[in-house]
């Protein structure tokens, strides 16, 4: 039997739970047919169109948008169902229990039958809340730009620098892009900000760079009166296509390097620049990716090279672990980290001082936000643009303007 047929075996048994518990749910609150079978055949479509796209799509093509989309579809269609599944799952174990008791005690149990149209009504209220949340963060919530401020104290910061201003974006992501108005208004923002420095940490494609190509106009606006600067992240290495040769994959990765100072950004390739102002200065350190357990190009004392321990330092790194397993402890003291990388996992639900969850915590111990240990802090900037799932559901795009002060 081939490796395949036994995964396909159970994800075919869960699509069949999934609409056998569904349909139940909506036949006990109408009788209208078109309703109930217009309810599977949506489902059964987005299944259909979803496999196919798999199973159809050239890898070579990386991610595409019809994938996106296919993805989103299935996300709707099964999410809603997914709320319905534990809700009347929940209820039918309640009426076996309670069956079994009445079987020892003679208890009528007809009071049961009554309920289950309340629980029914009661599972599509709740899918409803995750149906409309996925359609809002598909046609609006990915672009709901969010400009997030902080203002953080250093003893060690030169006085020059009192007051200086850091935009910091990250993945852009620009290959998913399908509304130029919408980016521009991003790009706006982004310069309304009038930060003294502009800081991108990485992927800036979600494969090629030609996905870049009609998006260089609307990123070359970008402006900073003290310099724009730039670094790799995962996705723009190429690791996440098939190509043809090791010429073709180099080609690309030439072509994403030689994007950044087409839009007016200096790209620091495991290297670090000083800030001068008033005659004092700190350290701008760009190392290239580094993620736990994959793509670890990021080399962090040959990019510190030449610059002093006292030094201020502001560290840009893709990826989050590198700061938990590489930067926090190091001896060389990196007082401020920008990252990306997980986009919060663009959905989650955020209240700020009442709760801050995504699933990205429980593969990230810095998924989005300010953290810090040790007196040394890193920014996990949620993302510019999106990636996989076309939208963002309570974890909004993020423009982040951090404010150096002199502790």
């Amino acid at each position: 039997m081939p490796r395949w047929v036994f995964p396909l075996l159970i994800i075919a048994t869960l699509i069949v739970v999934f609409e056998t518990y569904a349909f139940q749910a909506i036949k006990t609150v109408t009788k209208n047919k078109i309703i109930r079978y217009g309810w599977l055949l949506f489902g059964l479509l987005a299944y259909i169109n979803f496999f196919y796209v798999i199973f159809s799509s050239d890898r070579s093509s990386g991610q595409t948008r019809q994938f996106q989309y296919a993805f989103a579809l299935l996300l709707v269609a099964l999410l809603p169902k997914l709320i319905i599944l534990i809700v009347m799952l929940g209820e039918d174990v309640v009426r076996w229990v309670k069956k079994g008791i009445s079987y020892f005690s003679q208890e009528d149990t007809k009071a049961l039958d009554g309920r289950r149209k309340f629980i029914s009504q009661l599972a599509l209220g709740l899918a409803a809340i995750p149906l409309a949340s996925l359609l809002y963060g598909i046609f609006r919530g990915k672009f709901n730009y969010k400009v997030i401020k902080y203002q953080l104290a250093f003893k060690d910061l030169p006085e020059a620098f009192d007051g200086f201003t850091i935009s910091h974006i990250t993945d852009i992501h620009s290959g998913s892009f399908d509304n130029k108005e919408k980016i521009q208004y991003g790009v706006d923002l982004i310069n309304e900000q009038k930060s003294d420095v502009i800081l991108f940490t990485g992927d800036i494609v979600n494969n090629f760079a030609k996905e870049m190509d009609e998006w260089i106009p609307v990123f070359s606006q970008l402006e900073a009166p003290m310099g724009k600067y730039s670094i790799l992240g995962n996705h723009d290495y190429g690791d996440y296509s098939k190509w043809n040769s090791k010429e073709e994959k180099k080609a690309n990765f030439d072509a994403i390097k030689e994007i950044h100072p087409k839009i007016g950004f200096e790209l620091l390739l495991n290297e670090n620049r000083y800030l001068e102002k008033d005659g004092q200065k700190i350290a701008l350190v760009g190392v290239e990716n580094w993620g736990k357990g994959f793509n670890q190009a990021g080399d962090l004392q040959r990019a510190a090279a030449g610059i002093k321990k006292d030094d201020f330092k502001v560290l840009m790194s893709h990826d989050p672990s590198h700061w938990e397993y590489k930067v926090k402890e190091d001896d060389f003291n990196y007082q401020l980290t920008l990252s990306g990388h997980t986009h919060g996992l663009q959905f989650g639900i955020e209240i700020p001082g009442f709760i801050k969850w995504s699933p990205a915590k429980y593969v990230y111990k810095q998924w989005a936000g300010l953290y810090e240990e040790f007196g040394r802090y890193i920014n996990v900037n949620r993302g510019f643009g999106y990636h996989a799932f076309p939208g963002r559901v309570g974890i909004w795009p993020e423009i982040t303007v951090i404010e150096l002060k002199k502790a």
